[in-house]
């Protein structure tokens, strides 16, 4: 099998953030250990052991709130089960409010290269209105931290159109962050999902957002900005210094396999039955029960068809600034007409881009030609 990407989900948080629907628990104490050693067996018993990983990704969850001891064991188990390839990309994601040296230094020394630092704003107003545990003052301090542990490439996330947010706080959240010179940054428009306390609060109207022409405009500011600092957009919501693209996340947008380990990981492998995409039990005691008495991990999976692959081919390769490959689509001409004629995309040598415009509308555009 060729080199695949490895998905490791602890699903671990201090607190569990008010606009926040990934797989997390706000847990503590020996539970950890025991996830952490349950993770360890469905890594070490996985059918694709041996394939070696193009990029390990350790998400969550806040993987940082794991003790340094449980971090480094995983990640040794999850280099046993896949050989690193020469370039292997090994991430982990940290919250600037768990970031301790002797933990970064512990995971420098056992093969992480990159993290992802959650900052998502520079204003302790914010900070707290979302429910994150760190002030604006930690961040600096994290990035300082990772750079002093051996980082050579960091990854900042913020999120714009916040509660009470305005274009003028946005950019100095954008100064600020290229001020600290990481390597990547990731800039995501709020979204509210269902049943999440934010939701809640914004359908009771005790919440409100930016208006939609002031999210487009903090989002046209973020593009500007970070080209002028010398980041080139790769994703509609990523930007890198050349070289450092995400070359895990490209893995999901190229529509590659990748293998997903722990509560809730998604996993999606080309098995004998064919292309599967899988999802693990999510709740980390039903997920450590299942693992201790050999159980069945997945609590769902689906077969792919040809045209599931192809949707999925649309929906991400369109987010890419390389654009979708047409070939063997079967694309409606009429569609595309439609869509050069409303500058939305242009086509080069059978790729399908996204214009500056059409990067508004990436939805609208993949489901008129899905």
């Amino acid at each position: 099998m060729a080199p695949l990407a490895v998905y490791v989900h602890t699903p671990f948080c201090p607190t569990k953030c008010g606009y926040c629907d990934f797989n997390s628990f706000a847990m503590s104490g020996p539970i950890q250990g025991r996830v952490s050693s349950a993770i360890e067996r469905e890594i070490a018993a996985s059918p694709t052991r041996g394939t070696p990983a193009k990029s390990i990704f350790f998400g969550g969850g806040t993987p940082t709130y794991l003790s340094a001891l449980h971090l480094t064991s995983l990640l040794r188990a999850t280099l046993a089960a896949h050989p690193p390839t020469d370039e292997c990309e090994i991430t982990s994601e940290a919250n600037p409010g768990t970031a301790d040296a002797d933990k970064f230094a512990a995971m420098r020394g056992a093969g992480f290269n990159r993290l992802s630092l959650g900052a998502q704003s520079f204003r302790d107003d914010d900070l707290a209105r979302l429910g994150r545990v760190h002030r604006a003052s930690e961040i600096e301090r994290a990035v300082m931290l990772a750079r002093d542990a051996g980082f050579q490439n960091l990854n900042l996330d913020l999120m714009f159109a916040l509660p009470g947010q305005t274009v003028a706080d946005w950019r100095s959240n954008l100064e600020r962050a290229i001020e600290l010179g990481t390597e990547h940054l990731s800039l995501y428009c709020l979204t509210l999902e269902p049943n999440t306390p934010f939701s809640k609060e914004h359908r009771a109207g005790r919440l409100t957002l930016p208006e939609e022409e002031h999210q487009v405009e903090m989002y046209d500011l973020a593009v500007d900005l970070a080209a002028d600092a010398g980041y080139l957009q790769y994703e509609i919501s990523n930007f890198a210094r050349p070289g450092f693209e995400c070359r895990h996340n490209l893995a999901y947008w190229r529509c590659e396999q990748y293998a997903g380990y722990g509560p809730g990981a998604v996993g999606r492998l080309g098995l004998p039955q064919g292309p599967t995409r899988y999802t693990n039990l999510k709740h980390p005691r039903a997920y450590a029960e299942a693992v201790e008495r050999g159980e069945r991990l997945w609590c769902e999976s689906e077969a792919l068809t040809e045209e599931n692959l192809r949707m999925e081919k649309i929906l991400l390769g369109l987010r890419l600034d390389e654009g979708l490959d047409a070939q063997g689509l079967d694309l409606s001409e009429e569609a595309l007409r439609s869509l050069e004629e409303r500058a939305w995309i242009r086509r080069t040598e059978g790729q399908i881009q996204l214009t500056r415009a059409g990067k508004h509308f990436c939805n609208e555009v993949a489901l008129a030609l899905c």
